[in-house]
Order: C-alpha cells, then sequence, then structure tokens
C-alpha cells in the first residue's frame, strides 16, 4: 500500500479531520523530543553540540509525517503548526529565554540564548517553506534530506575525529564533507522514498549530493541552513 494513502487505512477519517490529528501528532513529537533531550543534557551529561545536533535531526524527521497528510484538503498545509509555534518560540526565548530553559540547554553549544536566532531559527524559517510553496515537491523533500542529515551529521563527524582541515568561510574538514555528502544522499533518498516514492531518482539525489556538499564546505557558520537548501532546490530546476 502507498504510504501517502495510510491515513485512509489508519485512521478513517475525513481529510481535514485527519490532517488535523497528524499535525497534533507533530506537536506532541517535537515538544517530547526536545524534553528528552533537556532530560539527557541535564542528568545524563549529554553534551550541548551534539543535543543540538539530535534536535536537529528529529525536527527535520518531521518531513515524514507529510505521508500521512491527506493532499485533497487546504489543511494539508498544517504540517507547519508545529513550525510556526516553534518560530516565534524561539524569538521570544531568543531575547528573553534563561540559561535553564529546555531550547537553550538542547539547542544552543555554549548557553547563549542568542543562538536560538541563529541556526535553530534559520532551520525553522526553511523548514515552513519546504511545507509550503515547496509541499511534497522533489526539491522540498530533497532538500530537507540534506538539510537534515548530511548538514545534521557533518560537524558531528568533523568536530569530533576531523583531522584533514580547510578553511574557505569557516573552518571545515575533509572527513565532515564526506559524512555531508554520504548522510545527505541516504537522508535525500530515505524522504523521497517515503514521501514521494513515485519521483525517486537515485543518480539526480547523487549529483545533488554534490551541489549540497560543496555549498556546505564553502559555507559560513549558520548560514548553511539557508545555502544548502536554496543551492539544492535550485539546482532541481538544473538538473
Amino acid at each position: 500500500m502507498p504510504l501517502a494513502l495510510l491515513h485512509l487505512a489508519v485512521f478513517g477519517l475525513s481529510p481535514l479531520w485527519n490532517n488535523v490529528l497528524i499535525a497534533l501528532m507533530m506537536v506532541i513529537y517535537v515538544f517530547s523530543l526536545v524534553a528528552l533531550l533537556d532530560f539527557c543534557v541535564a542528568n545524563l551529561g549529554l553534551a550541548r553540540d551534539l543535543s543540538r545536533k539530535i534536535t536537529h535531526i528529529g525536527a527535520g524527521c518531521l518531513v515524514l509525517f507529510l505521508a500521512l497528510f491527506d493532499d485533497s484538503h487546504w489543511s494539508k498545509y498544517l504540517n507547519i503548526t508545529i513550525l510556526v509555534i516553534w518560530f516565534f518560540l524561539l524569538i521570544q526565548k531568543g531575547f528573553f529565554a534563561d540559561a535553564n530553559d529546555e531550547a537553550v540547554k538542547t539547542m544552543t553549544r555554549t548557553g547563549d540564548r542568542t543562538e536560538l536566532l541563529k541556526g535553530p531559527l534559520y532551520f525553522v524559517i526553511v523548514s515552513i517553506i519546504c511545507g509550503t510553496i515547496f509541499y511534497k515537491t522533489f526539491a522540498g523533500i530533497a532538500a530537507m534530506g540534506f538539510l537534515t542529515f548530511g548538514d545534521g551529521l557533518a560537524p558531528v563527524v568533523g568536530t569530533r575525529i576531523g583531522k584533514l582541515k580547510y578553511h574557505i568561510f569557516s573552518q571545515k574538514s575533509l572527513e565532515g564533507s564526506l559524512t555531508m555528502l554520504v548522510a545527505g544522499i541516504l537522508g535525500a533518498m530515505f524522504f523521497v522514498w517515503v514521501v514521494l516514492p513515485s519521483e525517486f531518482n537515485l543518480p539526480r539525489i547523487l549529483m545533488l549530493g554534490a551541489v549540497a556538499t560543496l555549498i556546505e564546505g564553502i559555507s559560513p557558520k549558520e548560514i548553511d541552513n539557508f545555502l544548502i537548501p536554496i543551492a539544492v532546490i535550485g539546482s532541481t530546476y538544473a538538473i
């Protein structure tokens, strides 16, 4: 059974209420993820930078919920509900949160609340665009795959085991760039296969992987959350 039809078999609801239910599930998923990571940082010694990237990857996996939305109704755009909530939360927390705030502890590298106004906020903005303008398009889904897994894992590998360093606008490593390439390709493959199986195209994803890796390698810190999806989406119209 195609994944896009699962909502009919599992929930048996009207398109509106099906989409409302999936949007609610997304809200519960994200707040549960943040609470879990806050517990791990506070009680299990999980490093802030690692928690930040787990949050990044976990939030990106919201794309998988798109497979359950009924596209026949305008309420499909409720997929961005949790993203809009976090857009305003990140702004509020970036200006006013204290050091013990869950978001500050799980989404920043150093505990500086203003970091929430950079990478995390940019990620949310890009996700909103991919969930509306590029809703269930190959370009939007593939871009989120590269941004979620490639850009999510590359810094983790690069900072921990990266030895072959290079510097363009910020310091990167060849190990991190290789991780960006492999993890990004696998992430894009996974997202497209789940959400848009009819448009799965491996050669196209591989070529986009080269583009995403190049852009990630030359991007300044934080700005890659914008530049990677822009490059991937733009390239889909040329490849």
